[in-house]
């Protein structure tokens, strides 16, 4: 496949007649490391800055969060929304670990009839958690968003790495910039897993752009343990390393234990709850019977959209302005798709992309969540960095300053306050 077209860098290419430089010391490659990843990472960290000050203003402004309990977006100070909801349960598994069951609601409600369980959420990100308030000796929220922030800049670095191979460092810096204010950012910097998975994805298909087989297994492998949506990512580097295999560019070993390892994190975790559910499926009928949250298909979305449409409110999870938000990226999706498809990306991109719009779109949940389930999908922001490379950044600097400003509201106050994120 044809790549996209990269730009011209304004640091000097070292030629290659010149002697090869003596191997550098670590001082030597974090200098260089620093060098290609800092200004993408600055230009995320600084519009996230802004988004995140914005975020919280509007909490404090408002004041709604001192009338709800800690654990449903409420607190004693406007951070503490962040830690609540599935924040609130992530802390239940770094302080206590897991205890999975499936206990019946005695006359539950029609699609309620299970008492949730902390083992719907996943080992990585509350691990981490521990570790690190372990290591640092801060509780477990601050903890939680030390991991989080760290998490989003590595993230951040990884989709620049993968937009400078495809279309050059602007447009990478640009990438970067663009995850820092897409809808449902607000997430990036909150006790949620979003920023760790989305780190994992972006390097895990970095890897395969690259042949590095068996670290893209690895990854994935860890991206399994993080949250269920993996299996989109485990599809993409599946399939990609198939078609390699068919090629044997790359021999047979490597893509062949991608393909082995890509799997284990997501489905050693499944097995292991349902192990001690004593149920097999005991995973999935948690998420369905006590969280109902399921694949259906694409009925949920359908009917979420013709109510908003209709300025109806009939359908499950109801919340008027991030449904309408919600609405608008769906009704957006086609036209990103189809943008990403025609700059003809590397098979693990554009397979990852739409299993993992696939996934969201088909299954039922709370719908004005879509914008934060779609933020591990980020080559759809490709197009729109090729589009804007040819801008100056000062002009780069208004439009992305601004969306960061307003970000703080649509992607921060509109998920967290008036939904639930």
């Amino acid at each position: 496949m044809t790549a996209i077209p990269a730009v011209e860098s304004d640091v000097p290419e070292q030629r290659n007649d010149e002697p090869a430089a003596p191997a550098a010391g670590w001082q030597e490659r974090a200098r260089a490391l620093a060098v290609r990843f800092g200004p993408a990472v600055w230009c995320y960290a600084v519009l996230k800055l802004i988004g995140f000050t914005v975020f919280m203003k509007l909490l404090s402004f408002s004041g709604e969060y001192a009338k709800k309990p800690p654990r449903f977006g409420g607190g004693a100070n406007p951070w503490d929304v962040l830690a609540s909801w599935d924040g609130w349960w992530y802390q239940q598994v770094a302080q206590f670990g897991y205890h999975p069951a499936l206990v019946p609601i005695p006359g539950g409600q029609v699609g309620f009839n299970i008492e949730q369980n902390s083992a719907a959420f996943f080992p990585l990100y509350p691990g981490l958690m521990r570790l690190t308030s372990d290591v640092t000796g801060l509780g477990l929220y601050g903890a939680g968003m030390l991991v989080s922030v760290l998490a989003s800049l590595f993230a951040a670095a990884g989709i620049y790495a993968v937009v400078d191979r495809l279309a050059g460092p602007r447009a990478g810096v640009i990438a970067a910039g663009i995850w820092a204010v897409a809808p449902g950012s607000g997430a990036e910097w909150a006790l949620y897993s979003d920023s760790t998975f989305v780190a994992l994805a972006a390097w895990a298909c970095y890897c395969v752009m690259t042949r590095q087989w068996i670290a893209a297994g690895v990854i994935t492998l860890v991206a399994g343990l993080n949250r269920p949506t993996a299996a989109a990512l485990i599809g993409a580097v599946g399939l990609a390393a198939l078609v390699e295999l068919w090629r044997r560019e790359s021999g047979v070993l490597r893509p062949l234990a991608a393909m082995l390892l890509a799997p284990l994190g997501l489905l050693g975790y499944v097995g292991w709850v349902g192990w001690r559910t004593g149920e097999w499926g005991g995973y999935f009928r948690l998420q369905h019977d006590a969280w109902l949250h399921y694949f259906d298909w694409g009925q949920g979305t359908f009917y979420a959209i013709r109510g908003v449409m209709l300025g109806r409110n009939d359908y499950p999870f109801a919340f008027a302005l991030p449904d309408l938000f919600a609405t608008l990226i769906v009704l957006a999706l086609p036209a990103l798709i189809v943008l990403l498809v025609r700059l003809r990306p590397p098979l693990v991109l554009t397979a990852y992309t739409l299993a993992t719009i696939v996934s969201v779109l088909g299954s039922l949940g709370i719908f004005g969540n879509v914008s934060r389930y779609l933020l591990p999908a980020f080559p759809l922001f490709i197009a729109l960095a090729v589009g804007m490379r040819k801008l100056s950044w000062p002009v780069l600097a208004t439009v992305l300053g601004t969306a960061a400003a307003a970000s703080g509201w649509y992607a921060g106050y509109v998920i967290f306050e008036l939904g639930v994120p």
